[in-house]
């Protein structure tokens, strides 16, 4: 059964050629990310992936986390997992250096991460909201909350949460009624419960630092009434030391599809004394404070569907090198052939690869474009990535979450019948990455608010920048010759066309008829994405045939310029049928009456 490999090869180029690492480099701040540096980072990123995560991976699926007396025991092995990976100080990588982290860009990250998601996606989510919970400490937390809580987060000696979700409030978070009330020493007792909350309780760390919303007596009704508070697992003592332990229970964990080794809790709040919490700002900016979190996490999960791209894609490729059966495509009487040389299951090869590298480049390009809104001297470029970042968030959560799905399907069929056999582990890649397509926002949630608050609203403003940036690569491409890039170009002039004309129609069609262009949300979120992915492909695939052109014989170039010529064949061809499933499928979405369904 074949193990992961990071794909450092194609890390490297994506993070040199696409990213612009050294451009993130001269960025104040960021001047650590020197290019050896960055490298150094991927290799021992790659072997503790490799050599520590991945083989926990299936264990841990099958085992489970497990829940007694209101306590989570992890699967065997997370445990020492987890604290060799605090203690190589993969918890601090991207944090501030105030508070012990590294402060290396989030593009490195991105990298790093990807890794994590694809060797073990159950394990890699207790850093992933760990990380969410220290951005939203570190922008909107007091001097006090962070003195007493960042630097063990930061070490990883401590883990966080995200506590959004109740019973009766699912995505409508207007609706959570968990209670905040204020106590003469400053602090509040809350009372309520929370469910799917991810590493809600566990045995890897000392103590668990939840963020939790809840509404204070005089909060207004709605989401402008949320409030956000810091409740710990354990009491923190003056000293900083672990003290009593905090009326904050795990009353459950779900049995779930899939990401069996991540503890998904039901956690109650209050249920004896009161739970003890500390507010977060300013009272009723709770939601406010809480989309920090939610974005990084977005971007996060984005990145889960790139890992599950690749991870599936690694283990069909090695299946089907080794699988032999029938003999070769017009051949009569010839010897039995492994699978891959059957076209079929190039065709289907090719469509994860290809997903692989699409989804890779674009989160890395969005990560880039991030640092750059944090960091740039100049006050308009960081207002211009910014919009972009703004843009583009939903799509590497809800386009790449999705193709991972779709590719983690196609990894079962390269497999056959064998994928759907527990024992190859092709299924559980399917099972894990369902989940990312649902948390955090599901893709239907991500695509309406991509319509409406990042394109309606500013009259497609940033959607047009994009365009023509991406248009702006015709003039490169028009040049060139040979039989792959004059046929990328013509896709990707294609594939933006659609794009256009799509956008358009949205912003001219948001304000007269939202129903109508909400029906066509998701088909559009997947449209920018396809055609962002090319964009993308078409750029990678410029910088490689030139190295070939020069005579470089690296067999990975001549491979990227073929991967985004079937690209362009196979996935932006598809942008024209999305575009009109926008423009002219509202009829058919909308047109039954609710009695008939």
């Amino acid at each position: 059964m074949s193990e992961y490999i990071a794909p450092i090869r194609d890390m490297q180029f994506v993070l040199k050629e696409l990213a612009g690492l050294e451009q993130v480099a001269q960025l104040p701040g960021c001047e650590e990310a020197t290019p050896d540096l960055v490298d150094a980072v991927l290799e021992e990123a790659a072997k503790f992936a490799e050599e520590v995560l991945s083989p926990l991976n299936i264990s841990g699926d099958l085992e489970g986390a497990r829940w007694h007396d209101k306590m989570v025991t992890m699967p065997a092995g997370f445990k020492e997992a987890y604290q060799l990976f605090a203690e190589s100080g993969w918890t601090a990588l991207a944090c501030e250096p105030e508070w012990g982290g590294q402060g290396l860009p989030k593009v490195v990250a991105a990298a790093v991460g990807e890794m994590w998601k694809s060797a073990n996606h159950a394990f890699s989510l207790c850093p992933l909201l760990t990380a969410g919970a220290i951005e939203a400490l570190v922008l909107t937390g007091s001097e006090q909350l962070k003195k007493d809580y960042l630097e063990k987060m930061v070490s990883g000696a401590w883990t966080g949460t995200m506590n959004l979700t109740e019973p009766n409030a699912g995505s409508d978070l207007a609706a959570v009624r968990t209670r905040a009330e204020p106590q003469t020493d400053g602090s509040y007792k809350i009372f309520g419960q929370k469910i799917f909350i991810t590493y809600g309780e566990h045995d890897m760390a000392e103590n668990i630092v939840h963020l939790v919303l809840a509404r204070t007596p005089t909060a207004p009704e709605g989401v402008k009434g949320i409030s956000l508070f810091v409740v710990p697992k354990f009491m923190v003592t003056a000293d900083g030391r672990i003290g009593d332990r905090n009326d904050a229970y795990c009353v459950s964990i779900e049995h779930k599809l899939g990401i069996h080794a991540s503890p998904t809790a039901i956690m109650a709040f209050g249920d004896h004394s009161g739970a003890v919490g500390y507010l977060v700002g300013e009272e009723n900016r709770g939601l406010e404070y809480m989309f920090i979190m939610m974005n990084a996490a977005r971007f996060g999960v984005g990145l889960e569907g790139v890992a599950a791209c690749e991870r599936s894609y690694q283990r069909a490729r090695d299946y089907a090198r080794d699988r032999v059966q029938c003999t070769d495509v017009g051949v009569r009487g010839g010897p039995k052939v492994a699978i891959i040389a059957h076209p079929d299951v190039r065709r289907m090869l090719m469509t994860m690869r290809a997903h692989a590298e699409a989804t890779r480049a674009l989160a890395y390009v969005v990560a880039a474009a991030h640092d750059a809104a944090l960091h740039h001297p100049d006050a308009a470029e960081r207002k211009r990535n910014q919009a972009f970042v703004d843009l583009m968030i939903g799509v590497v959560k809800g386009w790449s979450t999705e193709s991972g799905v779709s590719i983690a399907s196609i990894g079962i069929q390269v497999h056959g019948g064998m994928g759907y056999v527990e024992e190859t582990g092709a299924a559980q890649h399917l099972r894990d990455a369902q989940i990312s397509t649902i948390y955090e926002g599901t893709t239907g949630i991500q695509a309406n608010d991509l319509i409406g608050r990042k394109i309606a609203r500013e009259g497609g403003a940033t959607l047009k920048a994009l365009i023509g940036t991406i248009r702006a690569l015709d003039g490169e491409l028009a040049g060139q010759g040979g039989a792959h890039l004059p046929a990328i170009r013509r896709r990707l002039t294609a594939g933006v066309d659609a794009l256009a004309d799509a956008g358009d129609w949205l912003v001219a069609t948001y304000r007269s008829d939202v129903r109508a262009a909400s029906a066509g949300a998701v088909p559009f979120l997947t449209l920018l994405g396809i055609v962002a992915g090319g964009w993308q492909m078409a750029r990678a695939a410029l910088i490689a045939q030139a190295r070939v052109d020069a005579g470089d014989t690296d067999p990975f170039y001549a491979a990227k310029v073929v991967t985004a010529r079937f690209y362009a064949d196979h996935v932006l061809s598809k942008a024209a049928g999305l575009a009109s499933s926008v423009t002219d499928g509202a009829e058919g979405v909308m047109g039954l009456a609710e009695d008939m369904f």
